[in-house]
């Protein structure tokens, strides 16, 4: 019998099924390759997205302490609206993020504070109580006096703020009777809501 002799170019059937299996591994990579780019694209704008919404709109933090006890308990979580002092002003009883005035403005430290007193207020610690503008407050959100030394009349200016921290024991909380009024650029945003953990989720 004659050899089979096979023309240039003439393929043989398995040169056929191989060339199929190299187009159909080639097409499942390129589609491979074209889904893990658009993953890759949706994390990326959704990382963006989280930015700056974190820069502008909201944050996330996590209390640490007890100066806010019995309102806030150490490692909850909170939503602080970054947006809502852009639109207004802190008011009296806002539970508040802000800046810590104590330490140089190189270092990121932020304590979580209650609005006691704004801006044309005077405040004042009398016979371990709080009175703003000459009159006592009703602070149903503490659970004990004021310990510690009595504070002068302070008359705030435009754009200071007075805060406290709800844990009013005697060197619980580092707030304005320690390092005294706090300026408005100061205030990151308001404390709305604790969201962890999950069994303790409310509002401020």
């Amino acid at each position: 019998m004659e050899p089979i002799i096979h023309s240039k170019g003439e393929e043989t059937p398995e040169d056929h099924g191989e060339g199929k299996n190299r187009r159909r591994m080639k097409a499942s990579s390129n589609r491979l390759v074209s889904e893990l780019r658009d993953i890759l694209k949706t994390v990326v704008i959704a990382f963006v997205i989280m930015l700056l919404l974190n820069m502008f709109v909201f944050n996330l933090s996590m209390v640490k302490g007890q100066s806010m006890m019995p309102t806030l308990e150490g490692y909850e979580r909170l939503f602080v609206d970054k947006l809502v002092y852009n639109l207004g002003h802190p008011k009296r009883g806002d539970v508040v993020v802000l800046k810590d005035p104590s330490i140089g403005t190189d270092k990121k430290s932020f304590l979580v504070k209650r609005v006691v007193g704004v801006p044309g207020d005077t405040v004042e610690v009398r016979k371990h109580t709080l009175f703003v503008n000459g009159k006592l407050q009703d602070e149903p959100y503490t659970d004990v006096k004021i310990e510690g030394d009595d504070v002068p009349a302070v008359k705030l200016g435009e754009k200071e703020y007075y805060v406290m921290g709800d844990n009013r024991h005697a060197g619980r909380s580092k707030d304005s009777r320690f390092f005294g009024s706090v300026q408005e650029e100061d205030i990151v945003g308001r404390a709305d809501f604790v969201f962890w953990p999950i069994s303790k989720i409310r509002g401020l």
